[in-house]
């Protein structure tokens, strides 16, 4: 089994010596951890997609445009693009042009958003929420595979013998379906035979075995081979277990009520902070701890991918910086280690 590390971040708004950070700012700190990311090797380097205050990323093909431009190797995508309020062709073009400028090395990982914010902003209706994200996934499925299109859905107006461009260098754009926890997603996912990308952030990540073996029976229903299956969840590296949680917490607790209180979720307690660290979905520590932990979770769920999502609300970007280059010099190498002892 090859095995890939990724990093993911959502540009949060980070803190600086004066408050928050401008988006500006906040956007070549981005860039600036991808490079280091591909310096320190990394995979892959995910950035997000949100139209809201607290992100400051709502164009990531440009941020991972300007990454590419300064890095030879690491594999750039979204984490995720939300394609039910865009437009697949447009989208298309922008992550074709994205993977001629880098060589070949663009990945999208097309979700449904578990923010809702770019509906109103674009003109869509929330009630099409599931309409809009199967009819334009069967379009961005057909543009992928095909150099001239026909394909007629509910949501637009059919194409005929169209082509779109610019066309793809001789392969295919690797594709991801993000799921966070639907059957429903999981059989899509394997009926346009596309990767699977598990967002596992809350609970023991051995609750996720069930979609796993899903997805296995599925492929074998529709005689495909079983893509690779990747997991996103959060985490933190620093020097001791103790100096991580101790950096991570008031950030991590920051965000978390802040989108909580939206959702009518209660504060979060230091509790369930360290129940997640311990035996959850957090991965968090020093590299060993972190380590072990995602050793574990690629048994347990047969991953070819685990993405590390490592920004969290105000957390400085020097901080980030530090936990990238552990996670790329430290933790990269144990897992490998870990997993090559059996």
């Amino acid at each position: 089994m090859t095995l890939e590390f990724g990093l993911d971040t959502f540009g949060d708004v980070t803190s600086g010596a004066n408050g928050p950070l401008p988006h500006a700012q906040v956007i070549r700190d981005v860039i600036e951890e991808g490079v280091l990311a591909d310096a320190v090797g990394v995979d892959f380097f995910g950035v997000g997609e949100h139209h809201r205050a607290d992100f400051a990323v709502s164009a990531p093909e440009i941020v991972l445009a300007a990454i590419a431009s300064r890095t030879q190797r690491i594999h750039l995508g979204t984490a995720v693009t939300v394609l039910s309020s865009d437009d697949p062709i447009r989208l298309f073009q922008r992550f074709a042009t994205l993977d001629a400028a880098s060589a070949g090395r663009a990945e999208v990982i097309l979700g449904r958003g578990s923010f809702t914010e770019s509906f109103p902003l674009f003109g869509f209706d929330l009630s099409q929420y599931e309409e809009l994200f199967e009819d334009k996934l069967d379009l961005f499925a057909a543009l992928i595979r095909n150099d001239v299109v026909t394909w007629q859905g509910r949501t637009r107006p059919p194409l005929v013998d169209q082509r779109v461009f610019p066309q793809l260098e001789g392969h295919a754009l690797r594709t991801w379906i993000g799921v966070g926890g639907s059957p429903e997603s999981v059989v899509r996912a394997a009926r346009y035979n596309m990767p699977l990308m598990l967002a596992i952030i809350g609970g023991n990540p051995g609750r996720f075995a069930p979609y796993v073996d899903l997805s296995h029976r599925a492929h074998a229903q529709f005689g495909t081979p079983v893509p690779p299956i990747g997991v996103h969840s959060p985490g933190y590296v620093a020097e001791t277990d103790a100096q991580a949680r101790a950096e991570f917490w008031p950030s991590y607790k920051q965000m978390r009520d802040r989108i909580g209180k939206e959702r009518g979720w209660p504060p979060m307690q230091a509790a369930e902070f360290e129940q997640e660290a311990e035996r959850g979905s957090l991965y968090i520590g020093a590299p060993e701890t972190v380590a072990r932990k995602i050793a574990g979770t690629v048994k347990a769920l047969r991953l070819s991918r685990f993405q590390l999502k490592y920004s969290a609300g105000p957390l400085p970007h020097a901080n980030m910086m530090r936990c990238i280059e552990l996670y790329g010099t430290k933790v990269i190498p144990l897992v490998r280690e870990m997993l090559a002892e059996g």
